[in-house]
C-alpha cells in the first residue's frame, strides 16, 4: 500500500504558533514536485512539542491541503497507549490514508507489551498502519519477530518505516514477511542500500527541501535504472550527510529558512544550529544550487 517517496514534513511556526500558511505552501511544493506521500507530526515535525489540539491541527490541514493529491499518513504514535489511541482515531476521523506508530519510547516496554501497544491501536483506528522502527530515538527496537505477530493478527499493519541503519535487518524483515507488506527506509543515506534488499521506497527529510530528485531517485531504482539512482545518490549525498549534522528537523529547518520557504523557529529543546554547522550548510546548500 505504501510505497514511494514519503516527504517527513516540517512543521513551520511563526511567533511560537504553528504557520499555517507556511505550511500549505510546504505541501504544495511536495505534491508538486511528485512525492507519493506526506507524513505530518513525526519526529521531524516536532510532534513532541505540540500540545494535543496542535497534533491533530497539523494533521486537519494537511489532509484539507492535499485533497486527495497524494498520501496522508500521520504520526500518532507516543509512549501512552491510550494518547496513541486518541491521536490514531483522531487522525482517522479526519481523513488519513494511514497513520504512523513508533516504538514506545522512555518506558521501553518488553516485546510482549510492544505487540500489545500496536495491537489495540490498530484496532481501535481501523486505518493502515506503518509502523516505526526508531531504536535511536526510543531505545526500542521492534523485533522481526513482533512484526511477524502483527501482521498476522491485525490486517491493517501494512508497511514499516525502518530507521536501525541496518541493511541486515532489512533482509530478514523481506524474508520473514509478506510481499504486500512494504518497507521503508527511515534513513536517507540507506535508501538504495535498503532497496537493494527489499525496501521500496523512503519517508525522507531530504525530501522536504529536494522532492523531485528523492522522487526521482527511488523511481529510478524501482525501474531497474540502476545507475541513474545511483548518480542521484551520489548528487545530492553531501546534503544526505549535512541535514543530520545536528539533531533533525534542527538542520532541514535551516535549509528551508535560507531558501526562503519558512520562519528559522524551532520549540525549546530544540533550537537554531550553531554558527559553524549553519556555515557549512550554506556552503553546501550553494554548491548545490540550492541558495
Amino acid at each position: 500500500m505504501f510505497t514511494g517517496t514519503y516527504t517527513a514534513i516540517v512543521t513551520p511556526f511563526k511567533n511560537g504558533a504553528i504557520d499555517e500558511g507556511a505550511y500549505r505552501k510546504l505541501i504544495d511544493f511536495q505534491i508538486q514536485n511528485g512525492v507519493d506521500g506526506i507524513v505530518p507530526v513525526g519526529s521531524t515535525g516536532e510532534a513532541a512539542t505540540l500540545d494535543h489540539e496542535e497534533h491533530l491541527q497539523v494533521i486537519k490541514i494537511a489532509v484539507d491541503q492535499a485533497a486527495k493529491r497524494c498520501k496522508i499518513v500521520a504520526g500518532t504514535g507516543s509512549n501512552s497507549t491510550e494518547e496513541a489511541i486518541d491521536l490514531s482515531v483522531g487522525a482517522a476521523e479526519v481523513g488519513v490514508d494511514g497513520i504512523l506508530l513508533a516504538s514506545p519510547y522512555y518506558n521501553k516496554p518488553t516485546q510482549e507489551g510492544m505487540y500489545r501497544h500496536f495491537k489495540v491501536i490498530a484496532e481501535k483506528a481501523n486505518v493502515p498502519v506503518m509502523l516505526y522502527n526508531v531504536p535511536s530515538r526510543t531505545a526500542s527496537e521492534i523485533a522481526v519477530e513482533t512484526c511477524v505477530r502483527l501482521v498476522r493478527e491485525c490486517p491493517n499493519v501494512v508497511s514499516i518505516k525502518e530507521a536501525g541503519g541496518n541493511c541486515d535487518r532489512v533482509s530478514l524483515l523481506r524474508n520473514a514477511l509478506p510481499p504486500s507488506f512494504t518497507i521503508l527506509s527511515g534513513d536517507d543515506p540507506l535508501t538504495l542500500p535498503f532497496m537493494a534488499v527489499g525496501a521500496v521506497g523512503v519517508v525522507s527529510v531530504v525530501s522536504n527541501i529536494i522532492p523531485r530528485q528523492i522522487a526521482d531517485m527511488v523511481k529510478a531504482f524501482s525501474a531497474s535504472r540502476l545507475q541513474e539512482a545511483r548518480d542521484l545518490h551520489l548528487r545530492w549525498y553531501p546534503i544526505f550527510k549535512d541535514l543530520f549534522i545536528e539533531s533533525n528537523p534542527i538542520p532541514v529547518k535551516a535549509a528551508l529558512h535560507l531558501m526562503g520557504m519558512i520562519e528559522s523557529e524551532y520549540r525549546l529543546p530544540l533550537c537554531e544550529l550553531n554558527e559553524a554547522n549553519l556555515s557549512r550548510l550554506k556552503k553546501t546548500l550553494t554548491a548545490c544550487k540550492l541558495i
